[in-house]
């Protein structure tokens, strides 16, 4: 079994998160940078079939500048054998679509029964990048798991709905996402950290992958505007004289909330 997951490294969740305002991308030098959260976990679910199936291969795989190498290593030090990063400055700004259509050039190209990823990342929060990467592989993909179960042919799992939970399989090869239901990763401990320095860390360009880094790798999308967050106001007061249910009933219906 080989299972290639995607990791991502994005401004701190815990941290203040700012846009560029010209170019309305994320600064990413504004605030400390990490692995995704929601990409760990992905990485448990990985080592942790790793763990009671001895001879599984699990490569963490990203698209990110040259200098995330140190925050992708982190991937290695938890216990996976190798790392993938495709690192182009033709993918300054990579939309959902050209994102998703590197990733699946690189799946391929290090080949996968499974691929994992989580549901959507914190910064971006696109949350279609796994199906789009399904579509280009031409497999099945299960997404918004809150339980998995990876057979020797097929992956299963639980995925939560308005009426309650679905039960969806999948043949492999497959891609599947997962969501925060699923278990915390595990910490790098320091024989971890110190293989990390000695496993396979590959580095490919757009070139390597056959993907064109012409005019065809622009943005599919269009930005029209960005504009920083406005400072919250104070809210509405409503003293009781008697009256207060009507106020009340009024400013609902007014801004449309009633």
């Amino acid at each position: 079994m080989k299972i290639v997951v995607l990791v991502k490294e994005v401004p701190d969740t815990y941290g203040d998160r700012k846009l560029n305002l010209e170019t309305g991308l994320a600064d990413r030098e504004a605030s400390e940078r990490v692995l995704d959260e929601i990409g760990e976990r992905s990485l448990e679910v990985a080592l942790s079939y790793a763990d009671a199936n001895p001879g599984t291969e699990v490569v963490v795989l990203s698209m990110a500048p040259e200098a995330s190498a140190a925050t992708i290593r982190k991937g290695l030090a938890m216990g996976a054998a190798s790392a993938v990063q495709v690192v182009d400055e033709a993918l300054a700004g990579a939309d959902l679509g050209l994102t998703a259509e590197v990733l699946a050039a690189a799946v391929k190209r290090t080949g996968f029964d499974l691929v994992i990823t989580g549901n959507q990342s914190t910064d971006g929060t696109g949350g279609v990048v796994g199906a789009m990467i399904a579509e280009h592989l031409g497999v099945p993909h299960a997404t918004a798991l809150s339980a998995v179960e990876i057979g020797e042919t097929q992956v299963s799992g639980n995925r939560a709905t308005d009426a309650g939970n679905a039960r969806v399989t999948a043949s492999l090869p497959a891609l599947i996402s997962i969501t925060e239901a699923l278990p915390d990763a595990r910490f790098p401990n320091f024989k971890g950290i110190m293989a990390a320095k000695k496993k396979p860390f590959e580095t490919l360009s757009l070139s390597d992958l056959g993907v064109d880094a012409g005019v065809e790798t622009t943005a599919r999308s269009i930005m029209t505007a960005v504009n920083e967050k406005p400072p919250r106001s104070a809210g509405v007061k409503i003293v009781d004289e008697g009256d207060a249910g009507e106020k009340l009933a009024a400013y609902l219906i007014e801004n449309r909330l009633a």
